[in-house]
Order: C-alpha cells, then sequence, then structure tokens
C-alpha cells in the first residue's frame, strides 16, 4: 500500500492549502476514497478455439498509468453456467484492502461458453491471462512471482487442473467446494433438488438437464469417455498436485447440495495430496455452507486472501465455526517440477 500514499498525501495537501475551495475538497475527497475503492476494466481475448472472450479485470481504483508498482494477480475462473462479469461481484473491494488484480476471464469448453468444466483448452486459456494482460494493459505491471489462481465449483475444478498442469505459474490456489471427481459429479448429477421453477426454466429435472450438457461438452457418459473425465477431474492429478510446490487451500461444506457428499470430493482430494506428500502444503477448511456461499467478500474470501498474504497481517478475518487444518512448514525445500 505504499504506492498509494502519494495519493494521500495530495488529498491532504489539497486540503491544506485550499480548504475553502469546494472542488479542492471535492478532489481530496475522491482521492482519498480511490484507497478503498476497485474499478473493474474490460478485455477481449482469443480463446482457445478462436472465439472473441471477455475478461473482466478487477483493480484498486488508483491504479492506474503512473501510479502502478508490481501487484500479484488472482486468476479467478467463474462457475457453472455464470460470466466472468457476474464472479467480479465475489471480490467487493478486497483487491483495494490487499493491493491486487483479479482477472475474471469468460472461459470457453470445447463446445459449451459457459460450462467449460475444465477442458483442456480453457486451463490453457487460464494459464494465459498475464501475457494476455500484458498486451492488453501494459501499464498494469504484474509481480510474476505472486500469481495465484481462485474459483468457486466449476471454478474451483479449473483453478486445481491449472496447478496440476502449470505448477510454476502459480504461488497459490483456492478451491472452493470443487468437484474433484467429474465422473462422479455426473452419477450425481440427478439428486440436485429442482423445484418448479427450475423445472420450468429448463424443462425438465435440473440433474438431467446438466447430464445432457456434460455430455455435450465432454462428448459422452463417463462409461463411453472415460478419459474424457479423468482428464477433468483433479482427483487424476492428485500425485501432480502433491508434488507441485503449489500451496492449496480446499474449502469445502457438509451442507452443500450441489458438488454432494464433499467428502468424496474435496476433502478426498485433500486426504490422497496427504498420503502422497505429506509435506504438501494444503490448507483445509471445512464448514456449513451453502454451495459456494464462502467464496465471498462478505464471507470467508478474506480469509483465504490473509492465508497466502494478500491481506495485511493485522487484517486476520478468523471468522467462527469454520475447521481448519494448517500443514506444517516444509521440512525441506521443494523443488517445482519442470
Amino acid at each position: 500500500m505504499r504506492a498509494a500514499l502519494p495519493l494521500l498525501a495530495a488529498a491532504a495537501a489539497a486540503l491544506a492549502a485550499a480548504p475553502a475551495g469546494a472542488a479542492a475538497v471535492e478532489a481530496a475527497v475522491r482521492a482519498t476514497d480511490d484507497l478503498e475503492r476497485t474499478r473493474t476494466i474490460t478485455i477481449h481475448y482469443r480463446a482457445h478455439n478462436g472465439s472473441r472472450r471477455a475478461a473482466h479485470v478487477l483493480l484498486p481504483a488508483w491504479y492506474r498509468p503512473g501510479a502502478n508498482p508490481p501487484i500479484p494477480l488472482i486468476i479467478s475462473p467463474h462457475g457453472r453456467g455464470l460470466t466472468g462479469r457476474q464472479n467480479v461481484a465475489l471480490w467487493g473491494n478486497l483487491p483495494a484492502q490487499g493491493l491486487f488484480a483479479v482477472v475474471n476471464p469468460d472461459g470457453h469448453g470445447r463446445r459449451l461458453p459457459l460450462h467449460s468444466w475444465g477442458y483442456a483448452g480453457q486451463v490453457d486459456d487460464l494459464a494465459r491471462m498475464p501475457e494476455i494482460l500484458a498486451r492488453k494493459l501494459p501499464w498494469l505491471k504484474v509481480d510474476r512471482s505472486r500469481v495465484y489462481a481462485f474459483g468457486g465449483s466449476m471454478g474451483g475444478q479449473e483453478v486445481l487442473l491449472l496447478a496440476a498442469r502449470y505448477p510454476s505459474l502459480l504461488a497459490g490456489v483456492a478451491a472452493f467446494d470443487s468437484v474433484a471427481d467429474f465422473a462422479l459429479q455426473y452419477r450425481r448429477f440427478p439428486r440436485l433438488v429442482c423445484g418448479v421453477r427450475c423445472f420450468e426454466r429448463y424443462g425438465e429435472p435440473l440433474g438431467r438437464h446438466l447430464q445432457r450438457l456434460a455430455r455435450a461438452e465432454i462428448g459422452g457418459t463417463p462409461a463411453r469417455a472415460a478419459g474424457a473425465y479423468r482428464a477433468r477431474s483433479p482427483l487424476a492429478y492428485a500425485r501432480k498436485l502433491a508434488f507441485s510446490c503449489v500451496p492449496i487451500q480446499l474449502w469445502w461444506s457438509i451442507a452443500d447440495r450441489i458438488v454432494v457428499d464433499q467428502e468424496t470430493q474435496s476433502r478426498r482430494l485433500a486426504e490422497a495430496i496427504r498420503v502422497l506428500n505429506p509435506e504438501a502444503q494444503v490448507y483445509r477448511f471445512a464448514g456449513f455452507w451453502i454451495h459456494t456461499a464462502e467464496m465471498h467478500h462478505r464471507a470467508h474470501l478474506p480469509r483465504a486472501l490473509w492465508t497466502f498474504g494478500l491481506l495485511a497481517p493485522s487484517l486476520d478475518p478468523r471468522p467462527p465455526r469454520l475447521y481448519e487444518v494448517v500443514p506444517p512448514p516444509p521440512t525441506r525445500d521443494c523443488e517445482r517440477p519442470d
């Protein structure tokens, strides 16, 4: 936040120099408010299939050409059926409080635009976000040693796959209520509750609708396209994650009614990584909330940011009623895979 101090100084100087000047006072207030606010810049990029997609970049409001120190970047893919614009709302003013940028890409799957479900081309596009930003916003200086990925639900599935495939890119990953075994999730889609409005919206039960979308996106059922489902399942990359040297936060809820029975999803992945590498830096957070409600600036997202040092130690937001397991410090240096 030291780079923002000149704004405070300018605000104070304006107030002191022209106490009766309404314009000066208004400018000073705006400059001070900029320290607590964010702004969104929308850019466009070509996805893996050549389609033009939007990405929404959330920045501290004061950050601009001429006031642009290197800052951390968070890559944040959206959840199933949502957009990058909707994902922006989860962050509130946290980028201004912690001094970092968040890129929220729309993404694209193999066939579907909003149901990418960890497709390899989509993960490749996520890995390209720092380069895309460097071309589109050359004045945005990203600290390449502090690139993170945060995502909930399908977004959590994708950031875990990103860590498995591009470990050298990331300083940390936080996955909230994510799918770890996509074939298992496909089989459990019929357990999703679908009321009258839901049925009217889709014209069929929600679970059947999602299974149909998954078959279209992936190319068949788990029985006919088993390899494709494994390729989109972080659990299949447990060994790579265990030895990736990427700190991982796994958040899950025992009350989740979308990714049902998280004991067999996020917790199962956490246990698999721990067995493979007891020194893997896996943070486990469990609680009782509706699906991905914890990934919100008014819920547990500040805690996840604080865990990775993206919020100041003085802002430690220790929430109540949260089961937390912090990994012990490693006994030796971790060597990242090539």
